[in-house]
């Protein structure tokens, strides 16, 4: 008999009411505000609230370079926290929020899976409690106050052609990421050339998701800069008179969502900043409160431990103070082998035969990204632990492999079965995390915040990426110098390249060496609070392929919602 969906496992779970899931995680119903029976928002005064109580252990889970199939990073996060309360521990979990761009795509949705899902399903894939499209809202309206500005004429002086700032939108739409407007009548606005990224990737998401209180983000959009004058001065947010209404219109999307897994396992789920621009975090509201909310809080970050996990450790940190326990290193057989580099994977294709043939061999020449990711969690200070995530066409001598690699490196590991058997089947994980966590601490970041955004960049290449040095465009040179002329320079660097490889070219399997990673260009995030070097080229609005799941969701005869995945 086939394992049912993740929509029928969800339908078939016995869901808690949220006041309950609250309560659990020491929430009185004063700072709880109910969506429905299972949804609810969570005020900010939870901070305070609960700052006397026990901080729990801080865990983060990451992975190897991922594949296109993706490699259960959601999934292990999930089946983690269920794993927690079968070993006697209470654990929260905090996620990023789904965008419904991936949702109708090719990707899917973001609760998890199999077993090891948050619920309800359909409200955390669809909109959930409308923070996308505040955020939506928030950042368009930016832009409507920016054209408006230019119609009216231009008083802060602008450059048309250095306006950095675009439009956004909550779905994948290739044919918007150029357009030009203010066609027609002169009363339509002045004609420039811009586009849209999706909302994910909005400057305005990494905002909420950095922010530690509702003023301190209030004064962070008014720190964002929409471009610059003839001279290279910065145009904010706050000049344009802007930030105040974006606050007003994302008031109530700055408090965390809380909802609850399959096994009832409180999950805090909030923004969504894209994984290869932004740091690709959830909120660090959503960790403030969850730190005093139990024994473990389980955070996830986006992509592999050179991505999503650096930007944790470098900018997420140093934000909120929370200073990491353990970390979780996510990797599966199919991608050590895809990392041998005699493997080619496309998403939304059927994984190649050869693939599939039990070889150990494979498994350890591959394990060469393994070794480099747990490298990299252990440049930070911090110990981790490998989750093997089993998947049906594995072999035990393939999880051995792994295993082996792990053991060779002084590390934890632990076959994971969540998706089949939920929690039970990471409790194994569960010992070894608790163990890991138990270790002594030596987190540190790695760079500190006074040297060069040159520096900075150089130093996350070479000790993160393995490359041999950096090579500047004479663009990305130019932006540099005039980021720290204008006194940027103090920010954290978050690198924009690929996440399907430790270099910037997604060809490069394994770990490579001998290469050099070239920097195109360099753009500010200065209300999020970092500077983004951009390496290759970044897609920032996805497109629908031909199979997208947007042509599979509808609703059955009864209303119910059939399709998403």
């Amino acid at each position: 008999m086939p394992m049912p969906t993740a929509l029928e496992i969800a339908r078939a779970a016995t869901l808690k009411p949220i006041a309950d899931i609250a309560e659990d995680i020491g929430l009185p119903p004063w700072l709880v505000q109910p969506y429905g029976e299972h949804v609810a928002k969570i005020d900010l005064k939870a901070i305070e609230e609960l700052a006397d109580r026990p901080r729990a252990k801080y865990v983060v889970v990451t992975a190897v370079t991922p594949t296109p199939l993706g490699e259960g990073k959601t999934t292990t996060t999930v089946g983690l926290g269920q794993a927690m309360r079968h070993i006697g521990k209470r654990a929260t979990i905090a996620l990023r929020q789904a965008s419904m761009g991936p949702t109708f795509g090719i990707k899917g949705g973001a609760a998890g899976g199999g077993y090891s899902q948050v619920v309800p399903f359909e409200t955390l894939n669809l909109h959930l409690t409308g923070d996308m499209h505040a955020v939506t809202a928030a950042h368009n309206m930016l832009s409507a106050m920016l054209d408006s500005h230019l119609f009216q004429g231009n008083k802060l002086g602008i450059d048309l052609h250095n306006i950095t700032w675009k439009r956004v939108l909550d779905v994948n739409d290739r044919a918007l990421r150029n357009i030009v407007i203010g066609l027609g009548a002169a009363a339509d606005g002045v004609p420039r050339q811009t586009g849209f990224d999706i909302t994910a990737a909005s400057e305005a998401m990494a905002v909420l998701a950095l922010s530690t209180s509702l003023h301190d983000m209030r004064a962070r959009l008014g720190r964002i800069v929409v471009g610059y004058t003839a001279a290279g001065e910065p145009v904010t947010a706050e000049q344009l008179k802007a930030a105040g209404a974006m606050t007003v219109i994302m008031k109530d999307a700055i408090r965390p969502n809380l909802l609850q897994t399959l096994e009832n396992t409180p999950v805090l789920v909030h923004a969504g900043p894209f994984g290869n621009i932004a740091h690709g975090n959830s909120s660090v509201v959503a960790d403030l409160i969850g730190i005093h909310s139990g024994d473990f809080l389980i955070t996830e970050a986006g992509f592999g431990a050179d991505m999503g996990a650096e930007r944790f450790f470098n900018i997420k940190c140093r934000v909120s103070g929370l200073r990491p326990d353990a970390a979780v290193v996510v990797t599966t057989v199919r991608a050590l082998k895809a990392h041998s580099g005699r493997h080619r994977i496309v998403a939304g294709q059927p994984l190649p035969e050869a693939l599939l043939v039990e070889n150990p061999e494979e498994v350890h020449l591959g394990g060469a990204n393994l070794r480099k990711h747990i490298g990299n969690v252990r440049a930070h200070g911090v110990t981790p632990v490998v989750a093997i995530n089993a998947m049906p066409e594995d072999f035990a001598s393939e999880h051995a492999a792994i295993a082996e690699i792990a053991a060779s490196m002084g590390v934890r590991s632990a076959v994971c079965t969540n998706f089949t058997d939920g929690g039970r089947g990471a409790a194994a994980l569960a010992e070894a995390v608790t163990e890991a966590a138990q270790e002594p601490g030596d987190f540190r970041f790695l760079y500190p915040a006074e040297v060069s955004l040159r520096e900075k960049i150089e130093t996350i290449a070479s000790r993160i990426y393995g490359a041999d040095g950096v090579d500047y465009a004479p663009l990305a040179a130019r932006q540099l110098d005039g980021y720290e002329r204008n006194g940027f320079g103090g920010l954290p660097v978050c690198i924009a390249k690929t996440p399907l490889s430790l270099s910037h070219d997604p060809s490069l399997k394994g770990a490579p060496t001998g290469w050099r990673l070239p920097v195109r260009e360099v753009r500010a995030s200065v209300g999020a609070g970092f500077v983004y070097p951009i390496c290759g080229d970044m897609r920032t609005m996805p497109g629908l392929a031909s199979n997208s799941a947007a042509e599979r969701i509808d609703i059955d005869e009864n209303g119910e919602i059939v399709g998403l995945s």
